[in-house]
C-alpha cells in the first residue's frame, strides 16, 4: 500500500513536469492537467507528512508534534485505560448489558442439554480432584489441629447438645438406636451364658457350695434374659421409658444445670486433647479425602451421575422458573457491579501497565501494521482529492480572469 501511494505521488510529479513544459503554447486543457497534478502532489505530500508524523519523525527531522505514538505512548495508554473504565466498566453499563443478555435464561437452556451438564460436572470434578490431590494428609491434620480444634474448644457444647438431645427425645428419634442396643444385649446374652453364670457364681461367699452358686447364677441369668426379652419385644416397656426420662433430664441439665454444663466442657476438652482422638480425626480426614478423590475421579460413579443430574435439573428450573431466573440475574448483576466498582482501577491498570512496558518504536510499528492499509488510503485519497481541488481552483481562476 505504501508503494501504491508513493507511485501515485511519482505519477503526479511526472505529469506535472510534462504538463508544465507543454503548457506554453499548448491547448487550454493542459493547464487543467498541470493544476491537477500540482495540487495532487501537494495533497499527497501533506497526507504523507500527516501519516508519517503519527509514527516517526518525517525524514528524521525534529519537527514539533511528530512521532506522536512513540513519544506519547504512556499518555495514550492512560487515556485508553480511563476511556475503557469510564465507558465500558461503569456499573450501569454492566447492569444494562447483563440485563439485555439474559444470562440466566441462556445458562438454563444450555445446562438442560445432558452433554453440557456432563461437561460442567467433568470440569468441576477435575478442579475438585486437583484441589484434593494437592492436599496432603499432614496438611489436613494440621488444619484440624490449628483451625478446627481450637474453635471446638472455644464453642460451648453443653446447651447445644442439650437442645439437640431434648429434640431427639421429643421426636423419639432415638428409638432406633435404643432398639439396636437392646438387640445387641439380647444377642450377647444368648451367646455368653457361661460367661454370665460364671461371673455371678464368683460373687457368692466362699463357704457356699459350688452347685448352689451355679444354680443361683443360672436362675439370675434366666431372669436377666427374660427381662431383656420383654424389653426387646415391648416398645412401651417401663425400662425403655426410664431411658427416655433419663435422656430428657440429661438434655435439660445440659441446658440449665451449671455443674452438668461444666462437666460436659471438661469431657469435651479431655476428648479433644487426647492423642488418640486427634489421630483418629486425622485418619478420618485422610479417609474422607481418599474417598472423595476416588469418587470424583470415576466418570461413571454415583457421585458424578448424581451431580450431572443435579446440574441438568437446575438448568431446567432456570429455563422454566421466572422467579428463580430473575433472582439469578440479580445476583449476577450485583456481583458484576461489585467487581467493576471495586476493582475498576486494577482492571484498567492492566491496559496502562501493558502499554507502559511497550517500547515506543515497537508500539508505533505494531499500530502501523494493524491499521496501515487505511493509513495509506489516506495518502491515496489525498492525492486524488488534491487533483480534483487543483482542477476546481484552476477553473475558478480562469473564470475570474
Amino acid at each position: 500500500m505504501k508503494s501504491i501511494a508513493t507511485a501515485l505521488l511519482v505519477a503526479a510529479a511526472v505529469v506535472y513536469v510534462v504538463a508544465s513544459r507543454a503548457e506554453d503554447g499548448g491547448p487550454a486543457w493542459v493547464g487543467y492537467v498541470r493544476a491537477a497534478a500540482e495540487a495532487s502532489m501537494v495533497g499527497a505530500l501533506a497526507d504523507w507528512f500527516a501519516v508519517t508524523a503519527l509514527f516517526r519523525r518525517p525524514l528524521g527531522l525534529p519537527i514539533p508534534h511528530t512521532a506522536i505514538i512513540p513519544t506519547r505512548k504512556d499518555q495514550l495508554g492512560a487515556g485508553l485505560g480511563d476511556f475503557v473504565g469510564t465507558h465500558f466498566m461503569s456499573e450501569q453499563v454492566v447492569r444494562d448489558r447483563l440485563r439485555s443478555v439474559g444470562v440466566a435464561a441462556r445458562l438454563g437452556g444450555w445446562l438442560t442439554d445432558p452433554d453440557h451438564a456432563r461437561r460442567v460436572t467433568d470440569e468441576v470434578a477435575t478442579a475438585l480432584g486437583g484441589a484434593i490431590e494437592v492436599l496432603r494428609d499432614d496438611d489436613v491434620r494440621a488444619v484440624l489441629e490449628q483451625a478446627l480444634l481450637p474453635r471446638l474448644l472455644e464453642a460451648p457444647v453443653g446447651p447445644p447438645l442439650g437442645r439437640l438431645l431434648t429434640r431427639v427425645v421429643e421426636d423419639r428419634a432415638h428409638e432406633g438406636v435404643l432398639q439396636l442396643a437392646i438387640d445387641q444385649v439380647n444377642r450377647w446374652l444368648a451367646e455368653n451364658e457361661d460367661v454370665v453364670v460364671d461371673a455371678v457364681a464368683r460373687q457368692a461367699p466362699a463357704w457356699s457350695p459350688r452347685f448352689v452358686d451355679e444354680a443361683v447364677a443360672l436362675r439370675v441369668y434366666r431372669e436377666v434374659v427374660r427381662v431383656a426379652g420383654e424389653v426387646q419385644s415391648d416398645p412401651e416397656h417401663p425400662l425403655r421409658r426410664s431411658v427416655d426420662r433419663f435422656l430428657a433430664q440429661t438434655g435439660r441439665d445440659l441446658q440449665d444445670d451449671l455443674e452438668t454444663i461444666h462437666r460436659a466442657e471438661q469431657l469435651k476438652a479431655g476428648l479433644l486433647a487426647h492423642p488418640a482422638v486427634r489421630a483418629a480425626a486425622g485418619d478420618l480426614a485422610g479417609s474422607v479425602r481418599a474417598a472423595l478423590l476416588e469418587a470424583v475421579a470415576n466418570p461413571d460413579g454415583e457421585l458424578r451421575r448424581r451431580a450431572t443430574a443435579g446440574v441438568a435439573s437446575f438448568g431446567g428450573r432456570l429455563a422454566s422458573d421466572d422467579r428463580l431466573r430473575a433472582k439469578v440475574d440479580g445476583w449476577l448483576e450485583d456481583a458484576a457491579a461489585y467487581l467493576v466498582t471495586t476493582y475498576r482501577d486494577e482492571l484498567t491498570a492492566t491496559i496502562t501497565d501493558t502499554v507502559d512496558r511497550w517500547d515506543g518504536d515497537e508500539t508505533a510499528r505494531k499500530v502501523e501494521l494493524a491499521v496501515g492499509r487505511d493509513l495509506q488510503f489516506i495518502r491515496i485519497n489525498g492525492t486524488l482529492v488534491g487533483a480534483l481541488a487543483g482542477i476546481g481552483i484552476h477553473a475558478l481562476t480562469q473564470l475570474a480572469l
